[in-house]
């Protein structure tokens, strides 16, 4: 598949399904989205729903590390009530990275901050609203098996990758 007509794997929540930790979305109107959609290009993916979270859902952050911490086993994915929801994330992880690989994506937008699709900057743990640098659990996965990542935030930089 050339780069021109790559497949893009793209949280729903960007498109406007309402999967997100609080029931809501957080659609994205651009004009670079509708003309991928439009061209078929658009694979989307909720990884915590596939990984068997409800929405609307607690809100999830990762303690002390990052989506590569998690994947390697060195922290978890908790709720504010103190609820391990690790398992589900990583689960989630994993059949967003299949999804990919089914349908030949090069390329992921994933949502930033998010503890799964985060991809420069993840909440603190700590539930106060605090950023910090590290990756989301699949954003880690993906980038381990040679998907590119985009955050919702620098996603209009993929086009220039597009164009080469």
């Amino acid at each position: 598949m050339t780069k021109a007509r790559a497949k893009i794997l793209i949280s729903s929540c960007l498109l406007g399904h309402k999967v997100r930790y609080d029931g809501g979305d957080k659609y994205m109107a651009s004009p670079l989205l509708e003309k991928w959609q439009a061209e078929d290009r658009l694979v989307p993916v909720c990884p915590e729903m596939v990984g068997g979270l409800p929405a609307p859902r607690p809100a999830a952050e990762i303690r002390t590390g990052d989506g590569e911490d998690v994947l390697r086993e060195q922290a978890q994915v908790f709720d504010a009530q103190g609820t391990d929801h690790t398992e589900a994330f990583i689960r989630g992880a994993e059949r967003a990275l299949t999804l990919a690989r089914e349908n030949g994506c090069q390329y992921a937008i994933l949502t930033e901050y998010s503890p799964s699709c985060g991809s420069a900057q993840i909440y603190n743990g700590q539930f106060d609203g605090t950023r910090r640098q590290g990756k989301g659990v699949t954003a880690a996965l993906l980038e381990q098996h040679g998907i590119q990542v985009y955050s919702s935030e620098n996603f209009q930089d993929l086009q220039k990758e597009l164009d080469i």
